[in-house]
């Protein structure tokens, strides 16, 4: 199983949780850099240089853009998504707060096409539910959960539908998890049919700075 990585912290600030994402490269499915809720108002230089180390130690790169649940104009969307490409040399873009319901799928599908006819190659879709039929297959990657451990134990159900989308075409973001619990984690993704995962041990507002268990499960549970 691979790991995606929305690593929501400033270089400087914890330069120690870079490092690790960076030798764990080999790891992970992508990593999402958001500089400021977006690219910025302009280049930072120290996500540049984590950007080109993570891309050297052979990691796709995802740039972190908010659609506000399809309330956002989509030309500032692929403008967000085309200065990430400009300033960090992205592989594509991470899509968040996507709608999930069938009146939004005919704009989803749309802006993704769009985003794609501008140069991103990898687009992952984070309604952070299952949503509607139609969404999974407008993207490479479908979050269809993200949320706190405790809810992923006690109130997830898998997909109705009569034919599940392959494993590699869904993730689970799952924050706070014990961190004993990081490989039951894993293994409860590959359960209930998503191929990439995201367990961290850290809590709102910014759990995914809890990188060091998901990067260091074994190499039988971590890894396809």
């Amino acid at each position: 199983m691979s790991l995606l990585i929305p690593l929501y912290v400033h270089p400087a600030e914890d330069p120690g949780a870079w490092h690790r994402l960076i030798t764990a490269a080999d790891r992970t499915y992508a990593v999402v850099l958001n500089p400021a809720n977006g690219p910025g108002a302009g280049p930072d230089q120290a996500f540049a240089a984590v950007a080109d180390a993570l891309r050297t130690a052979g990691a796709r790169l995802l740039g972190y853009v908010d659609t506000d649940y399809g309330a956002r104009d989509p030309s500032a969307v692929t403008a967000d998504a085309r200065r990430h490409r400009e300033w960090y040399a992205v592989d594509g873009c991470f899509l968040d707060r996507v709608t999930a319901g069938p009146d939004g799928l005919p704009g989803c599908r749309r802006l993704v096409r769009s985003l794609r006819r501008t140069g991103a190659r990898t687009v992952v879709l984070n309604p952070g539910v299952d949503p509607a039929p139609g969404y999974v297959r407008l993207a490479d990657l479908t979050v269809t959960f993200e949320g706190h451990w405790s809810t992923y134990v006690a109130a997830f159900s898998r997909s109705a539908r009569a034919k599940p989308p392959p494993p590699e075409r869904l993730c689970h973001l799952v924050y706070g998890v014990p961190e004993a619990l990081v490989p039951l984690a894993v293994r409860t993704a590959q359960d209930r049919g998503a191929g990439i995962c995201g367990p961290v041990t850290g809590e709102l507002p910014n759990p995914w700075a809890g990188l060091t268990p998901a990067l260091t499960v074994t190499e039988d549970e971590g890894r396809t």
